[in-house]
C-alpha cells in the first residue's frame, strides 16, 4: 500500500517527507481515541490507557523493527515509497586553479545505521513524551503551590511534631524514602526548568533542517537523518521488487533454522505464518484503522452539536395593535398629524404603552397631567415617553 504525492528524480519532495513524520502521531492519536471509546464498555482498558507512552513504544519498535529490517525504511517512509540510503561523500579535485566539488554515493543501510534508526524513531520520542508528561506535572504543582501554597512541608512538620515516637522506631526508613523523595522532587525541577530550552531548541533546528531542505539547501530533512548519515530517496520498481524478493528469502531462512520435533517445527511454523500475516497488513490495516476512527470521531462529533444545539424556533407574531378608546382624542387621518395639536408633529415622540407618535411637548404636558396615554386611555408616565429620530 502506497502514497504517491508527486515530484520527479529520487529526492522525495517537502510534503512527502512532512506526512511521513506526522503520520506516527496522527496513528497514536487514532489509536487513543479508538482504546478510549472501547473502554467506555470494557474498563479493563483503562490500564493499556494508563501506560500509553510504553504501549505505543512497543508497538512502534515492532513496526519499525520489522519495516528496517525488510525495506530498509521507516514505518511511515515505507508507506509513501521511500527508502533510506546510507551516504558517502568522496571530494573531487581536478586541477588546483578547479573548484573542488562533492561527489555523493548512495549505499544501503548497515547494520549500525539502522539500529540507531530504531533509537531516533521509537526511543527518543519515547523519551521525549515522559519528559513533556513530568514537566507538565511540574507546571501544575508550581502553579497550584503559587495558588494554595504547599501542602506537602505542612503536612511533613505536623506529622513530625505529633508523633516523635512513631518516628523514632522508623528512622531509617524514613531517611531512605525522604533520600528518594528529595531525588525525584530535584529530577521533576530540573526537567521542568531545562525542558523547555530543550524543547525550543529542538524546534528550532528541525524547523532550520526542513526550511533548508524545501530551499534545496540540504538533503537532510532533520537533524537525526543528518547525524545518521542518512539520506531520504524514492524507491524505484525494481528496489520495489527486490524488496518482496529479500522479504521472502529471509523468510525462507526462518524457517530453515527451526529445531525440534516435527509438531514442534510445524507449530513454530504456523505461529511464523501467523506473524508474517500480522505484520504485512500491519501498514494497511493501521492506516485504515486512522481514516476509520477520523471518520467515527467526525460523525459523532457532528451528531454531539446537532444535539446540542439550542433549538431555533421561529419568531413570534407581533401584539395586535392597542385600539382607540371611545372616550379617548381620535386619530387624525394624516399620520403625520398630532393627535393632541392636530398640527404636523414636531420632536415626534413615542408612548411606549401604546405606541401612537405625539408631539413631544403636546405628549409630555398631557401624561404629566392626566398620567395615561391620550388614544387609548391605557396608565402610562413621563418615564415611558420615547424620542423618535425619524419620523414617517
Amino acid at each position: 500500500m502506497l502514497f504517491q504525492v508527486g515530484g520527479q528524480g529520487t529526492r522525495p519532495t517537502f510534503f512527502e517527507m512532512a506526512a511521513a513524520q506526522q503520520l506516527p502521531s496522527s496513528l497514536r492519536a487514532a489509536l487513543t481515541y479508538s482504546l478510549g471509546v472501547f473502554a467506555l464498555r470494557r474498563p479493563f482498558v483503562h490500564k493499556i490507557l494508563d501506560y500509553e507512552d510504553e504501549f505505543f513504544a512497543l508497538l512502534m519498535l515492532v513496526l519499525e523493527t520489522h519495516s528496517l529490517r525488510t525495506t530498509d525504511a521507516s514505518f511511515a517512509e515505507s508507506l509513501y515509497g521511500l527508502r533510506r540510503r546510507g551516504v558517502k561523500i568522496r571530494l573531487k579535485k581536478s586541477t588546483v586553479l578547479a573548484d573542488s566539488g562533492d561527489e555523493i554515493q548512495h549505499a544501503g543501510l548497515r547494520k549500525r545505521q539502522k539500529v540507531l534508526s530504531v533509537v531516533f524513531l521509537v526511543v527518543l520520542p519515547y523519551l521525549r513524551s515522559k519528559l513533556q508528561s513530568i514537566y507538565n506535572k511540574e507546571r501544575e504543582a508550581t502553579l497550584q503551590a503559587s495558588l494554595w501554597g504547599d501542602s506537602d512541608e505542612s503536612f511533613d512538620t505536623d506529622f513530625v511534631g505529633g508523633g516523635n515516637n512513631t518516628l523514632g522506631s522508623r528512622d531509617n526508613l524514613d531517611n531512605e524514602a525522604s533520600a528518594g523523595a528529595r531525588w525525584i522532587k530535584r529530577l521533576r525541577k530540573t526537567v521542568g526548568a531545562c525542558y523547555p530550552w530543550l524543547h525550543a531548541g529542538n524546534e528550532g533546528l528541525s524547523f532550520a533542517y526542513q526550511l533548508c531542505y524545501l530551499l534545496d539547501a540540504t538533503g537532510f530533512y532533520s537533524l537525526g537523518l543528518h547525524a545518521l548519515g542518512i539520506h531520504v530517496c524514492r524507491a524505484t520498481g525494481q528496489e520495489l521488487m527486490d524488496t518482496s524478493s529479500r522479504i521472502s528469502k529471509i523468510r525462507s531462512r526462518e524457517r530453515e533454522r527451526l529445531r525440534g520435533s516435527p509438531w514442534l517445527k510445524a507449530l513454530q511454523g504456523g505461529l511464523l505464518s501467523c506473524a508474517y500475516a500480522v505484520l504485512d497488513y500491519a501498514q494497511t490495516g493501521l492506516i485504515a484503522a486512522v481514516f476509520f476512527f477520523k471518520m467515527m470521531e467526525w460523525w459523532y462529533q457532528s451528531a454531539e452539536e446537532r444535539m446540542s444545539a439550542p433549538t431555533v424556533y421561529p419568531p413570534p407574531p407581533p401584539p395586535p395593535p392597542p385600539k382607540v378608546a371611545k372616550e379617548g382624542i381620535p386619530l387624525p387621518p394624516d399620520k403625520t398629524v398630532c393627535p393632541l395639536c392636530l398640527q404636523k408633529r414636531t420632536n415626534p415622540s413615542v408612548m411606549a404603552v401604546s405606541g401612537f407618535v405625539f408631539c413631544y411637548t403636546c405628549i409630555f404636558k398631557y401624561a404629566n397631567q392626566y398620567k395615561r396615554c391620550p388614544v387609548t386611555l391605557m396608565p402610562a408616565t413621563v418615564d415611558q415617553i420615547r424620542r423618535l429620530f425619524h419620523d414617517v
